[in-house]
């Protein structure tokens, strides 16, 4: 008996809690449902809600037979005045707010009363006109709203200057503007908000765009520095391989091994500068050439028939990495602008001091072409890069100086 009591019990609040929970969708989903259509149609709505301000006055206006026995003289028309204030407050806020708030002060005086709905449309007039003015014309609005329409209430009123009734009047459009200029501050906050974002977005892809520009810059420095070099030295090679290769054929056999080291070496140079591209890491975390193989280059510059004069002063030391990096492929472009532009012979210092390290090479120069498009922007834009400064140009000699000072920590050893 008593699990059947149970049973029956547990089916009824079974029952009970399904309809709650049914009772709790249906309002989410009309709440829902109103409040996308608030956002899409907001004077449909307006209408809406004015429409069901205005139905009590007007159907107590209706209901009556004659007009002593009317609650509130002239409901209809305050019904009507209450339903164009809240229907139309979005389209012109100001001169309905003050229309309104004419006619409230107007029926207060003439009928000895406030009307309810009327006023209830005005405290909805003040906070939309609050919702899009600046602090100081919302709070000289409310007060021209509301000060009228306390003298209107006191005056038909037997009750005295602080009786809560008169009073109300002021508290609530009081109320109204407070609520309206804290939603527009909210608004304007979550604007400026919304700004600062869009701006931080804005600076993240500009310099993001800004990396991309640069690292191309820095790729097309670094190809350029690998490839122009031996692909000079190539050339030279392979035209003197042709001119020697039927009467010589042991010059032209020298020339083609010439041609097969250049060409390996810029194999593994561009293999390593792609390595590095495939890799997350920076070039700094990966070997480098630096002026460790200075010997390697000065002797590629040989073979491509360039003779240079090698001078060392000072310790040699090891450099940072982007000073060696730099210090080396400065030293190769000056190089190959030698062999293009020169006469077939450079002079190259190296100074090692206490701070910096300083690199000099010079040539006689050639013919009227003079070094110069992409490879000394290259090269100045590595010794910026680095640090260092470089000034390149002819000089009063007739002979083509190239002079880089780039940062070199530590002390010189005696």
């Amino acid at each position: 008996m008593v699990g059947r009591r149970q049973a029956a019990y547990d089916e009824v609040r079974t029952r009970d809690e399904i309809r709650a929970h049914s009772v709790v969708v249906v309002f989410t989903r009309a709440v829902r449902w109103l409040r996308g259509n608030a956002v899409r149609h907001p004077l449909l709505i307006d209408a809406l809600l004015g429409a069901l301000l205005a139905a009590p006055a007007v159907l107590a206006a209706a209901s009556s037979h004659h007009p002593a026995d009317l609650p509130n003289p002239g409901g209809v028309g305050v019904g009507l005045v209450a339903w164009v204030a809240v229907a139309c407050r979005r389209l012109r806020p100001v001169p309905v707010l003050l229309v309104t708030a004419v006619t409230a002060v107007t029926l207060t005086l003439v009928v000895g009363s406030q009307q309810p709905a009327l006023m209830i449309a005005l405290v909805v007039c003040v906070y939309t006109v609050a919702s899009g003015l600046d602090r100081r014309r919302i709070w000289l609005t409310a007060t021209a709203v509301a000060l009228p329409l306390y003298l209107a209430a006191t005056a038909t009123s037997d009750s005295s200057w602080w009786a809560p009734q008169n009073l109300g009047v002021l508290g609530w459009i009081g109320m109204a503007a407070a609520v309206g200029d804290a939603g527009r501050s909210r608004q304007a906050y979550v604007a400026e908000v919304e700004q600062r974002a869009r701006r931080a977005e804005q600076t993240r892809e500009d310099e993001a765009h800004r990396r991309v520009v640069m690292e191309r810059i820095r790729i097309a420095r670094e190809l350029h520095d690998v490839v122009t070099h031996h692909i000079a030295t190539i050339s030279v090679q392979a035209g003197a391989a042709r001119h020697v290769l039927l009467k010589q054929p042991q010059v032209a056999d020298v020339a083609l091994e010439h041609i097969r080291r250049a060409s390996d070496t810029v194999l593994r140079e561009l293999a390593s500068v792609v390595g590095v591209l495939r890799q997350a890491d920076d070039l700094d975390d990966g070997p480098v050439p630096g002026l460790a193989r200075l010997r390697d280059l000065l002797g590629t510059a040989t073979a491509a028939g360039l003779e240079v004069d090698h001078r060392e002063h000072g310790t040699v030391r090891d450099l940072p990495a982007v000073v060696d990096l730099a210090a080396y492929r400065i030293l190769q472009e000056a190089l190959t602008n030698a062999k293009r532009y020169g006469t077939g012979s450079a002079c190259l210092t190296v100074r090692y001091l206490a701070d910096q390290v300083i690199l000099d090479v010079t040539n006689a120069i050639g013919g009227p072409g003079s070094p110069g498009g992409f490879g000394l922007l290259g090269m100045r834009e590595r010794a910026a890069a680095a640090g260092g400064t470089l000034a390149a140009g002819p000089g009063d000699d007739g002979r083509f100086r190239v002079r880089a000072v780039l940062p070199a920590a530590g002390k010189e050893q005696p």
